[in-house]
C-alpha cells in the first residue's frame, strides 16, 4: 500500500490538528486525580465534544452516528489524537468492541436502539466475558440465562469487569444450554447494569484503583429483544467481539514511549544522561524498533480494513506484540527511576505524577486481557504457522 497521505487526506489531517490545538481538555486528568462522578461526567462530555466535531466511529454507518467513511479517515484522527496527548474516550470499549459486534450481528432494532448512544457517550457499557472459573478458558463460563416467556432470567458471577460500577449497560455471555458441547449453548445478551438482582462490587487492585469488578447476577430479568445473534450460537458474536478487543489492547505503543524517552532524557546515572548511558541506550533503542515494527503492523492491519479484508492471526500478534510491549516500556521506566518508580499518584515525591508504577500494574491486566500471551502463542502457532494443537 501506499504509505503517503494524498492531498485530501493531509488537509483532513490538518482540519484534526488544528481543532485539537484549540479544542483539547485542560480540566481532565487520571481517575486518581479527578474522582468520582466529577471524573467520570468530564469524561463524558471530552467524549461528545469529540463526537459533535465528528472524530468518533468515521467508518460507521450514517444511520447510527457515524459519517461511512474510509478507515483511512479513523487512522488519521487516531494517529493525530495520540500526537495530542489527549486523554481517551470513557466508552471506548463500546466504540471499539460492542459497535462493529452489533453492526455485524445486531438487529435494525438494536442498532438504532444502541450505536448513537455508545457514541454520544448517554450509555456506558462494561464487558461481561471473564468469570472465577472462566478466564483464559472462557468457554467454561456457568453464568446461566433460562428462558421465561420473552424474558432470560440470569444467575451467576463475573469478575474482572472493567468500569462495571459506572457502566449503564453491560455486553456478555452467558450460557444457555448446559447441556450442549462448551462452546455451543452460550449467548450474547445485553445486560441493563439498573436491573433488579445486580450487584456490583469494585475490587481494589495493587496500584490502589478499583476499576474491575465483581458483578453478582440474582434471578436479573433480560428481555429476549437484547439476545444478540442467535440463541446458543454467541461463541460467533463473541469471536467478533474479541477481535476488536485485541486490536484495542494492543493498540499503538508510541504514546507510552515518547514518555519514556522523556523521562530518560532527564536522568541521569554517573552524570550521564539514560539516553546515552550504554545499557540503557541499548534498551531503549530496541524498543524503539519494536515500537515502530508495530506501527508498520498497524498499517497492514489498516490495509486490510481498507480492501475488507477479515482480520486473523495478524490481530493476535498485535495484541500479543503490543501488551507485552507495554509492560517492558513500564518495567524499564520503574527500573530507571530506582526507588522512585514505587511511588504512586498522590505521592509527593513520586515523579510524572506517580504514573509510572500505576502503567506497570496496568501492563499485566494488559496481557491477560482478551486472552494471556499463552494463549495467544498458541493460537499463532496453530492457525498462522500450521502447527499442531499442544496436549
Amino acid at each position: 500500500m501506499d504509505l503517503n497521505l494524498n492531498a485530501q487526506e493531509e488537509a483532513f489531517r490538518d482540519r484534526v490538528r488544528d481543532w485539537l490545538a484549540h479544542n483539547r481538555p485542560v480540566a481532565l486528568h487520571q481517575r486518581g486525580v479527578v474522582d468520582g462522578k466529577t471524573w467520570v461526567q468530564r469524561a463524558k462530555e471530552w467524549q461528545r465534544k469529540l463526537y459533535e466535531a465528528g472524530y468518533l466511529a468515521l467508518s460507521w454507518p450514517k444511520e447510527y452516528g457515524g459519517q461511512a467513511l474510509d478507515p483511512m479517515r479513523q487512522a488519521i484522527v487516531s494517529e493525530e489524537l495520540m500526537r495530542a496527548n489527549v486523554p481517551g474516550v470513557i466508552g471506548s470499549n463500546a466504540i471499539s468492541m460492542l459497535g462493529p459486534t452489533l453492526i455485524t450481528w445486531g438487529t435494525e432494532e438494536q442498532k438504532r436502539r444502541y450505536l448513537p448512544k455508545i457514541l454520544t457517550a448517554e450509555e456506558i457499557w462494561c464487558q461481561g466475558y471473564s468469570e472465577p472459573g472462566a478466564g483464559s478458558d472462557l468457554a467454561s463460563l456457568r453464568t446461566r440465562a433460562e428462558l421465561d416467556g420473552d424474558e432470560f432470567v440470569v444467575n451467576g458471577q463475573k469478575v474482572w469487569t472493567s468500569g462495571a460500577h459506572i457502566a449503564d449497560m453491560m455486553f456478555g455471555l452467558v450460557r444457555t444450554n448446559p447441556d450442549a458441547p462448551k462452546h455451543k449453548g452460550i449467548s450474547y445478551l445485553l445486560i441493563d447494569m439498573k436491573s433488579p438482582g445486580i450487584t456490583v462490587r469494585p475490587l481494589v487492585q495493587m496500584n490502589g484503583e478499583a476499576d474491575f469488578c465483581e458483578v453478582f447476577f440474582d434471578n436479573v430479568r433480560v428481555p429476549r429483544a437484547n439476545l444478540v445473534g442467535e440463541l446458543n450460537e454467541g461463541w460467533k458474536v463473541a469471536n467478533t467481539t474479541m477481535v476488536h478487543e485485541r486490536n484495542w489492547l494492543g493498540s499503538s505503543p508510541q504514546r507510552l514511549f515518547d514518555k519514556l524517552m522523556e523521562r530518560a532524557r532527564d536522568l541521569r546515572r554517573g552524570g550521564i544522561a539514560l539516553t546515552s548511558h550504554q545499557l540503557y541506550r541499548h534498551r531503549l533503542a530496541e524498543m524503539q524498533i519494536d515500537v515502530e515494527a508495530m506501527r508498520l503492523h498497524s498499517l497492514r492491519l489498516l490495509s486490510n480494513a481498507i480492501h475488507k479484508r477479515p482480520g486473523g492471526v495478524e490481530n493476535m500478534v498485535a495484541k500479543l506484540v503490543g501488551t507485552e510491549l507495554h509492560h517492558r516500556m513500564a518495567l524499564t521506566a520503574m527500573e530507571m527511576l530506582g526507588d522512585y518508580g514505587t511511588l504512586g499518584r498522590g505521592e509527593p515525591s513520586a515523579l510524572d505524577r506517580g504514573v509510572w508504577s500505576a502503567t506497570w500494574f496496568g501492563s499485566i491486566a494488559r496481557m491477560f486481557g482478551g486472552g494471556t500471551s499463552e494463549i495467544q502463542k498458541n493460537v499463532i502457532a496453530e492457525r498462522g504457522l500450521g502447527m499442531p494443537r499442544s496436549r
